[in-house]
Parts: structure tokens; sequence; C-alpha cells
């Protein structure tokens, strides 16, 4: 039985790995930190609010013990005013997450959602930060990095309009196993590998579903 720490449980992709983790048989506890109070209430949910994401002083107790953090969090390029926003949100916010968790819990596993396409040399501006948040974490604290395409995922304020349109159209790609991934197929993903003590590795989408395919089994 496992302790999870989540990240972004309010959105698409972290409130299906949310419910993933709530449901599963092997977690025992999980702990959301979280802007805002979740509708969502469970004996196994744990929610503490905290606001500043560079630093975890306040809520570092809740890093300890753990088995492993779920960093879901994040958003889109176009929801932010450039790029300094952006690596803020997406790589410091992330890093200062794996430091506090080495600190308290140094066995733990850390798994950051990151996104198909992620690339050192892209001329995308998104793909590059999310690659160098993918290198500095896995060297810091041997981080899974999850690469998920469209994620088919909870509905969330905090989605961009694009994704809520696009949403049907896209849920014609299931049977493509690189292209369409069910959000709480990521969460069941992520605890199958914390469960066989994967480190250091990415992992794209079709071997995610794969993950969750063998994680029902």
């Amino acid at each position: 039985m496992i302790k999870i720490l989540l990240f972004g449980a309010t959105g698409a992709a972290g409130g299906s790995v949310l419910r993933a983790a709530l449901a599963s048989p092997h977690v025992r506890e999980v702990r959301a930190i979280v802007r805002r109070p979740l509708e969502l209430a469970h004996e196994k949910l744990r929610v503490l609010i905290h606001r500043d994401y560079l630093d975890y002083g306040a809520v570092e107790a809740a890093f300890a013990g753990v088995d492993a953090c779920l960093w879901c969090l994040g958003i889109s390029v176009r929801q932010v005013s450039g790029e300094a926003e952006y690596r803020t949100i997406t790589h410091d916010y992330a890093l200062a997450a794996a430091q506090t968790l080495r600190r308290q819990s140094p066995g733990a596993a850390f798994h950051f959602v990151s996104g198909q396409g992620t690339r050192l040399d892209s001329r995308m501006m998104w793909s590059r930060v999310k690659a160098e948040t993918e290198r500095d974490l896995i060297d810091l604290a041997g981080a899974v990095c999850w690469r998920p395409a469209f994620i088919d995922g909870e509905d969330s304020a905090n989605s961009p309009r694009l994704y809520q349109a696009l949403r049907p159209a896209f849920r014609l790609l299931r049977g493509f196993r690189g292209l369409y991934v069910a959000g709480e197929d990521i969460g069941r993903a992520m605890i199958q590998a914390t469960r066989d003590g994967e480190r250091g590795r990415i992992i794209e989408n079709a071997e995610i579903r794969r993950i969750a395919d063998e994680s029902r089994r």
C-alpha cells in the first residue's frame, strides 16, 4: 500500500489521476496540495491548501513518508504572458517540489506529466521548457517523465477553451495508442510504475496505455 502526494488535482489530468488513485486498492492515502478546496471528498484523501509553489515550507510535513509525488500541475502556453511565466509554472514549481521531496522522502518516486513532442532542440518554447524540466528532474530526483498525447480527462475550469471544443473530436482517436489516453490511465500507469520501482526514464503515450492495461490484470 502506497502513499501519494499529488499536485494539479483541480486540472483535467490531475483530477483524473486523483480518481484513479482513490479507486486503486494499492493506494492507502492521497495528499493533494491545491490552491483552492476540492469538491471531492474521500476517506483516503487529505487536502492541503497552499499558494506559494516556489516555497513549500508551510506544507513541508506533507512531503514526509510518501512513496511518490505525482506532478500533474501545468498550464497551456496560451494561458500565460510569455516564456518567463510559463517557465516558472512548468519548471520552477516542479523543481522546488522535487527538492522538498528529496529532503522529506528521499526514497520516493517523482512522476512528472510532460507532453508529447517535448524536445530540447524544438522551435516551440513550451516543448523546450518541458524538455529542460524533464532533464533537470531526472538529474535531481531520478524522475519518471510521462509524455501523453491527447488526455481525455476530468472537466476542469482551468482547461483551455480550445481543448474543450476539440475534445469530442479527439475521442475519435481512442483506437490510436500513440495519440489518445484516458486521464485515469495516466494515474493507473503512475501507480504501477511506483510499485515497479521505475526511475529516471521517459514514457511515451503508447507505453502509458500499455502499463495501464497491465495494471488492470
